[in-house]
């Protein structure tokens, strides 16, 4: 009877932790009145309202400085030769050379990223001999591949797509200039 019990309490309980998980998902989202995803959640202050962003951290550049320094000073004799000798010791520490930063980019956002756009995406990188695989509308390790490939070129340096390679490759609409 016991054993039944401990196997009840752990499917509710990777329920439960199932269900945080999901809305910690959820919550990276923003959602509108009417239940429209406006964006990821994920995005740079000054960002507008209703985009989304992907992000390429980088990482800080430290570098490791080793410096001497004076324990004893020298001892002179009153002729002015010296007595004993200055004594030094090594000390080592880490100093940030360049600080970390975070490298934006715009992406399309989840509502309009469908199997269409996928599949479209996966054809238009294969009609440029980057991908080679079956256009199946997902966005497989071949798929992501083929997107870095691009990007890196570009020097974007990411599997996610960006707004910009996407309307390069001409599967999202160029912004109208005001």
């Amino acid at each position: 009877m016991k054993q039944v019990y401990y196997r009840h309490t752990a499917i509710r309980f990777a329920a439960l932790l199932g269900m945080l998980m999901l809305s910690a998902c959820l919550q990276s989202q923003t959602v509108s009145e009417s239940g429209t995803i406006l964006g990821n959640g994920l995005a740079p202050p000054d960002a507008p309202p209703g985009t989304c962003w992907g992000k390429i951290p980088t990482p800080a550049v430290i570098e490791t400085v080793t410096e001497q320094v004076l324990v004893t000073p020298a001892k002179m004799n009153p002729d002015g030769t010296i007595a004993t000798l200055p004594v030094y010791r090594e000390e080592s520490r880490q100093q940030i050379v360049t600080p970390r930063t975070d490298r934006w980019f715009e992406i399309p956002c989840p509502p309009a990223f469908t199997v269409e756009f996928v599949s479209t995406l996966q054809r238009a990188l294969q009609a440029r001999g980057l991908y080679s695989g079956e256009v199946n509308g997902n966005m497989d390790d071949a798929t992501r591949r083929a997107v870095l490939s691009v990007q890196t070129a570009r020097g974007l340096p990411s599997d996610v797509l960006s707004i910009e390679t996407a309307r390069e490759l001409g599967i999202v609409a160029v912004q109208r200039k005001p």
